[in-house]
């Protein structure tokens, strides 16, 4: 097993939070204002670029960064990566590609009482109970992920995460290794 070691410095660091917490500020500035406006689009698929960056960055380093700052960075490439996708009901294309690999692998059960579930309305029933049990599980992981996605992704919650970000990075970059310790 080889090692994934990839060294960050403190400003590397700090600049990352800074974008995606800008971003994350100039989002819900755009979406009160008109989220029709035409940057708005645009930002919010950089968004998710930076918080795929952001969630990169938070796992390579999650040992080197304070437990805030970790915290911070996680939020903010969370709230940025599940903004574009909050209306997409990814349990039921799931659960549709599970019946659907569940009904053709069923095909290649031979011989015996296995005949009953490998051909016909068995496979068929089969299949679609396997799909409604995935649907159940990931349908209640989904709903979890949305509500708190819409929680985080509300414009005044976004707004004040992203002035947060703005300030953590800046207390990264100062030297402070989180906001948290300007308070202690």
């Amino acid at each position: 097993m080889t090692s994934f070691n990839i060294a960050y410095s403190s400003e590397t660091l700090a600049v990352a939070l800074a974008i995606g917490g800008a971003i994350a500020l100039i989002i819900a500035i755009l979406y009160v204002k008109d989220k029709n406006n035409s940057l708005y689009k645009p930002l919010v698929a950089v968004g998710f670029i930076v918080g795929l960056v952001l969630a990169f960055i938070c796992f390579t380093t999650h040992r080197m960064l304070e437990t805030y700052t970790l915290i911070f960075v996680a939020l903010a490439a969370f709230t940025l990566i599940i903004r574009p996708f909050r209306d997409i009901h990814f349990a039921m294309i799931f659960s549709i590609l599970v019946m659907l690999l569940v009904y053709i692998l069923l095909g290649d059960l031979q011989g015996g009482s296995l005949d009953v579930i490998g051909q016909g309305w068995g496979r068929v029933i089969v299949a679609v109970i396997a799909g409604a049990m995935v649907y159940m599980i990931t349908n209640f992981v989904e709903t979890l992920v949305k509500i708190v996605g819409k929680l985080l992704n509300w414009w005044p919650v976004l707004m004040v995460l992203g002035i947060l970000c703005i300030i953590e990075a800046a207390a990264v970059y100062a030297g402070y290794s989180s906001i948290i310790n300007w308070f202690s």
